[in-house]
C-alpha cells in the first residue's frame, strides 16, 4: 500500500502536527448571569455549575477566568417581575442594575469584551421578545423598544450589541440608531439563525423569562429549515450585522457549515444551556467522560466553521487547557 493514513496517527507529537481544527480559551464568549442586589450566588439547578451572580460575585468570576485566558463574556439580567412591564421600559431605564453592571464590569476590566442581550423576554411582563399586541407579537413596533434598549447599552459600555429577538429589520433599526447616537464603532452579533428549540430550557430557568402565553414560533426559526438562515445572514449582513450566529450549536452543524461558506463575517454559535445540562447529567451518572466530551462537543463546533462559540463550557475549559500545557 503506498497509501497508508495511519502513519500520520502514530503518536501524539505526529497527531498534533497535523491537527486540522484547534479550540483555544480566545475563541470562546462565557454566558454569565446578573443578578440585583448583594446576595451570595445562586446554584441554578438545572446549570449545575452556573450561577446567577451579583455584581461583586460576578465581577470576581470575571477576573479568574481572565486569568485563564477567557477574555469575553455575554451577560443575561435575572429581573425582578415587579419591575416588568408590556413595553419592557425597565431595559433602558438609568435605574437598571443590569446598565449599572456593564458600566462598573467595563471600568473595571477594561481588555475584557461584555457582549449584551437585546430582547424584551427579560423585562416583558408577556416574556416574549417582542411587543404583543391582541395576542400577537408585533414586529415593526418592537424595533424601538429594542433601539432604545441597544443605545442605553452602549451607553453604559458595552463591546458588543447581541440582538436576540428574531424580529425582522432589527440589526438595521439598531445600527442606525447607534451611529445617530455616536456609537458607530459598537459592534453587533446577530443571532441571525436563532432557532425555536427544545434545548433552551435550563437558561429560561436561569432568568425565569418563559412566555406566559403561546411559543416562540413565529418569530424564532422552524429547525426543518436551512436555507431559510442563508437568507436571514444575508440579510444581517446588508442591515450592517459585525457578526453572524447561529443558534443552538450541536443540533445545528449543517448551518454553522452553511454560514460559514457563504458569508466573510466571522461565525458564532451558541453552544446553548440544554447542550450543556445533557453534559453535565450524563457525567454525573458516569455514563460520560466530562472532560473528553466537552473536547469533542466544542471540536464539532468548531471544526463545522464557527470561529466564535458562546459556551457555559468556557470557564472549565479553559482550566483543563491551562493544566494540560501546564
Amino acid at each position: 500500500m503506498l497509501q497508508r493514513p495511519r502513519r500520520n496517527r502514530k503518536s501524539p507529537a505526529i497527531r498534533k502536527m497535523v491537527e486540522e481544527t484547534i479550540v483555544l480559551p480566545s475563541h470562546l464568549i462565557y454566558p454569565l448571569f446578573l443578578v440585583d442586589g448583594k446576595s451570595k450566588p445562586e446554584a441554578i439547578k438545572s446549570l449545575p455549575g452556573i450561577f446567577r451572580f451579583s455584581i461583586e460575585d460576578l465581577s470576581r468570576e470575571v477576573e479568574q477566568c481572565l486569568k485563564l485566558g477567557v477574555a469575553a463574556f455575554v451577560l443575561f439580567p435575572a429581573v425582578s417581575d415587579k419591575l416588568k412591564d408590556r413595553r419592557a421600559t425597565y431595559s433602558y431605564s438609568a435605574r437598571n442594575f443590569y446598565l449599572k453592571a456593564i458600566a462598573t464590569l467595563k471600568k473595571r476590566f477594561p481588555q475584557a469584551v461584555f457582549m449584551s442581550d437585546v430582547a424584551m423576554d427579560p423585562y416583558s411582563s408577556d416574556g416574549h421578545d417582542g411587543l404583543v399586541a391582541n395576542g400577537e407579537i408585533v414586529n415593526d413596533e418592537t424595533l424601538p423598544i429594542l433601539a432604545k434598549m441597544a443605545v442605553a447599552q452602549a451607553e453604559a459600555g458595552i463591546d458588543i450589541i447581541g440582538p436576540s429577538d428574531m424580529m425582522d429589520g432589527r440589526v438595521g433599526y439598531i445600527r442606525e440608531a447607534l451611529d445617530k447616537s455616536g456609537f458607530t464603532d459598537v459592534s453587533i452579533m446577530s443571532y441571525t439563525a436563532k432557532y425555536a428549540s427544545a434545548y433552551y430550557g435550563p437558561f429560561r430557568d436561569a432568568l425565569d423569562s418563559a412566555p406566559k402565553s403561546g411559543d416562540k414560533k413565529t418569530y424564532q426559526m422552524n429547525p426543518a429549515n436551512k436555507y431559510e438562515a442563508l437568507r436571514e445572514s444575508m440579510l444581517d449582513e446588508q442591515e450592517g450585522a459585525d457578526m453572524l450566529m447561529v443558534k443552538p450549536a450541536l443540533c445545528y452543524l449543517d448551518v454553522i457549515h452553511l454560514l460559514k461558506e457563504n458569508s466573510v463575517l466571522p461565525i458564532a454559535a451558541y453552544n446553548v444551556s440544554g447542550e450543556y445540562a445533557m453534559l453535565k447529567a450524563a457525567a454525573a451518572n458516569g455514563w460520560l467522560n466530562y472532560e473528553q466530551a466537552m473536547n469533542e462537543q466544542l471540536l464539532s463546533i468548531k471544526r463545522a466553521g464557527a470561529d466564535i462559540i458562546l459556551t457555559y463550557f468556557a470557564k472549565d475549559f479553559a482550566q483543563l487547557y491551562k493544566k494540560q500545557r501546564s
